[in-house]
């Protein structure tokens, strides 16, 4: 008989593919396997409600698998904890990651609580992503899969939260994983991925956010001052940004394409540079707000030599981190392109994530 024969693990069943075959995976290892759907938006009446479709794909899932499948609605904690502070960090002119925070204050808070409170042992999700238990310690480690490596997201969840956790695709291509729920018969073996921002969905993000932010249309410069158009809003607009920008075709400039490089949200003003390698897109470091360690450590370093990564899939760099009671500075050992102040800086040692922060400012060439 199993090891795991008895122990009650609950699984944050989306109505994707991913937490369809971890679900599976579980089962056949032996777990008493329940799945809970989380609704985490409450949509505006008339409007498409993705989320029914996703629990009508999941209550599928679950009837084929033979397991019970429980709903809660963390809406009010998602409205209160994530929602609240990425229209609060639109306001100040930065570009949030709400993907972040709902790691950390839905899905191994909210929802592990809820778990626990039914009775489950531990919890499971179908992020990709690897745990290591060494040393009465749980490392946060990338997936085998680098290409779907999700630790980037998940850097702010704490090791208490990971030991209670099981993520069963970690060491899985998210190719095998579409063949074992094909072979399965799940109706969502060939499912689209879920990309962007869940609660924005397909809408515009201009448009959404018009509904909790008032804009202003302001100017649009180069370098040198000159007035190359307008926008809609400069909080609208983020670092390396190249689409709605709508200027072209300026006398005595070249061909090449326009991207933002920085934006004045005193002045309401976005200013931009031509080509994608602009030496003004580029930085050599960054400056971080504090840095949220996955595992505590008794003496915080001064300083250290690690890798920065700072957005999804985006190229690990050599860096110093430099660790200041205002904050922790980086210095990159090669350039990194658009970085985006209220993004996060995420560190890593080899392919363990150690933790990161909020980028506050980035450190041009």
């Amino acid at each position: 008989m199993s090891n795991n024969a008895g122990k009650k693990i609950v699984v944050g069943m989306s109505g994707g593919v991913d937490s369809s075959v971890a679900a599976l995976l579980l089962k056949n290892d032996g777990y008493d396997v329940q799945g809970l759907f989380m609704q985490n938006w409450q949509n505006e009446p008339g409007e498409v409600c993705t989320s029914e479709v996703d629990f009508a794909d999941a209550s599928k899932v679950c009837d084929l698998l033979d397991i019970p499948l429980h709903r809660a609605n963390f809406s009010d904690e998602y409205w209160e904890r994530v929602f609240k502070e990425f229209l609060s960090e639109h306001e100040k002119g930065r570009t949030p990651n709400p993907d972040i925070l709902c790691n950390r204050e839905i899905k191994f808070k909210s929802f592990l609580d809820y778990a626990f409170k039914i009775g489950a042992d531990l919890i499971a999700t179908g992020h990709y992503a690897k745990l290591v238990k060494t040393n009465n310690q749980t490392l946060l480690m990338r997936a085998h899969d680098l290409n779907k490596d999700q630790t980037y997201f998940l850097h702010e969840v704490k090791q208490a939260e990971f030991a209670k956790c099981l993520f069963p695709l970690q060491d899985l291509p998210k190719d095998k994983v579409r063949q074992i729920a094909e072979e399965h018969d799940f109706i969502n073996h060939d499912k689209k991925d879920s990309v962007g921002i869940c609660f924005v969905g397909e809408r515009n993000l201009r448009d959404f956010l018009k509904r909790f932010i008032s804009f202003k249309p302001g100017y649009i410069k180069d370098l040198d001052g000159h007035v190359l158009g307008e926008h809609p809003g400069a909080l609208l607009f983020t670092q390396g940004q190249r689409q709605g920008l709508n200027v072209g075709g300026v006398r005595n400039k070249s061909e090449l394409p326009w991207y933002v490089y920085d934006k004045s949200i005193e002045l309401n003003e976005v200013y931009v540079c031509q080509g994608g390698s602009n030496p003004l897109l580029m930085s050599s470091g960054l400056m971080m707000e504090s840095m949220k360690w996955i595992n505590e450590m008794a003496d915080q370093p001064t300083s250290l030599e690690c890798l920065v990564q700072v957005r999804h899939r985006g190229q690990p760099i050599k860096c110093k981190a430099v660790f200041e009671s205002s904050g922790v500075q980086l210095s990159f050992a090669d350039p990194i392109r658009a970085i985006a102040p209220g993004q996060s800086a995420v560190l890593y040692s080899g392919n363990q994530c150690l933790g990161g922060g909020i980028i506050a400012k980035s450190i041009k060439l």
